[in-house]
């Protein structure tokens, strides 16, 4: 893990807190998190924890992973690309939350499935199942994906791509 580097947090805490036009007592008590401890991160005095700042990127409405990589909790080359796809869905505004939640949680099952299985500490539960296709049938089980909706087993070694959950007619 690298070293957290607490002072360029916190310059782009306060910048981000500005930019939202939020004092520094509504982000606290919008995050969860005490005025002066807010302050002490702002500062450069507190290494947060990757909760605390999950809490305070939701106030913000900013990706928690962009205060992972600045806190130096997620290796900023090496997660580069997930963190820029994530950024993409979550600001994607055509998509509703519950769809960035799934899609993020798709994708977390296949980065797994792929060998990247360190998911970030906000990761959604059902990603970090055992596999894509628990995934897949959870989320057909919550409506969100109807059975017409085809999404092919990655798991499948022969190529096939039909669905296991339809029978022969």
């Amino acid at each position: 893990m690298a070293s957290l580097n607490v002072g360029n947090l916190g310059e782009y805490l306060r910048e981000q807190r500005r930019t939202a036009q939020l004092s520094l007592r509504q982000l606290a008590d919008a995050a969860g998190v005490s005025n002066p401890y807010l302050s002490q991160i702002e500062r450069g005095l507190r290494k947060p924890s990757a909760e605390v700042l999950q809490q305070v990127a939701k106030a913000l409405r900013i990706s928690a992973e962009t205060l992972y990589v600045r806190a130096g909790i997620l290796d900023a080359e090496r997660d580069r690309d997930d963190v820029e796809t994530r950024a993409a869905i979550l600001a994607d505004p055509t998509l509703n939350e519950r769809q960035k939640q799934v899609l993020l949680q798709i994708y977390e099952s296949f980065r797994k499935e792929n060998g990247f299985e360190i998911a970030p500490p906000d990761a959604a539960p059902a990603a970090q199942s055992d596999g894509t296709a628990d995934t897949l049938e959870a989320l057909r089980d919550s409506d969100v994906l109807d059975d017409d909706t085809a999404v092919a087993d990655p798991r499948k070694t022969d190529g096939s791509d039909a669905d296991p959950h339809q029978t022969a007619s």
